[in-house]
């Protein structure tokens, strides 16, 4: 009955969905070209928020548990499992202050209407899968505009989705990268819980009634780590509070 009741439920989320995206492009592109970065990121912003409403429709919702106060004005190293590509807009929406930029495979830099568009002109990297070297040279110089900054480096070191929520090992090298690269970083795990819930049944029709819920753990200071026992933290850490309820 629930997969039934998701058809018609899934078109509605679709016309939303694609009707953002669709409204948001001119108004990227605009602020970017007219207004500058401040006001573009405004506008990447709002679109993460009206994509969460459309999930509403889904009967989704959205729940973030954060109890520590992580400081502005120091580069971020967000870590995080990935379960789908509906993970993104709440991150980018609950770290807003923080400026989150994305490590994203360059398939996703065209074709879609204000995704593509932010991926390319927001301060996110775009690398290709099949050629390790330069991705890594390419997440160095993504690393040294996030140091420069003070933004976010979004990484999902498990490097594909789970699709069935269960978590992938980590792969540590574009984390090792991004260590060197900014040193002075607050390394931030963050647990994705449900995400994959709103594909269950594939892409037609969605998931309804997901509960996506975030889970921010305990940040460590960059500079006071080891790198290998860093990794080792925050894979356990985020792995060990997957489908906590």
């Amino acid at each position: 009955m629930q997969k039934l009741i998701a058809y018609p439920l899934t078109v509605l989320y679709f016309v939303c969905f694609g009707l953002t995206l669709i409204v948001f492009h001119p108004i990227q592109w605009f602020c970017k070209n007219v207004l500058g970065y401040k006001a573009h990121k405004i506008s990447v912003d709002w679109l993460q928020f009206f994509i969460m409403r459309s999930h509403n429709v889904l009967g989704t919702r959205f729940t973030l548990n954060n109890v520590y106060d992580i400081e502005v004005n120091r580069p971020l190293i967000i870590v995080s499992n990935h379960q789908s590509m509906y993970d993104i807009p709440p991150l980018i929406w609950y770290f807003r202050k923080h400026h989150p930029k994305f490590i994203s495979k360059k398939e996703l830099g065209k074709g879609i209407p204000s995704v593509s568009y932010n991926l390319r002109h927001g301060g996110s990297v775009l690398i290709d899968r099949k050629k390790p070297l330069a991705s890594i040279n390419a997440i160095k110089e993504f690393g040294e505009r996030i140091r420069k900054n003070n933004w976010a480096a979004v990484i999902f070191p498990e490097g594909t989705r789970s699709r069935d929520g269960n978590p992938k090992p980590f792969k540590s090298k574009g984390l090792l990268s991004l260590f060197e690269t900014i040193p002075n970083a607050i390394v931030v795990p963050v647990t994705v819980n449900n995400s994959w819930k709103t594909l269950r049944y594939g892409k037609f029709p969605m998931g309804i009634g997901s509960h996506l819920k975030f889970k921010v753990h305990q940040p460590k200071d960059l500079a006071l780590e080891s790198p290998e026992q860093l990794i080792t933290y925050l894979e356990t850490t985020i792995t060990s509070a997957i489908n906590e309820s």
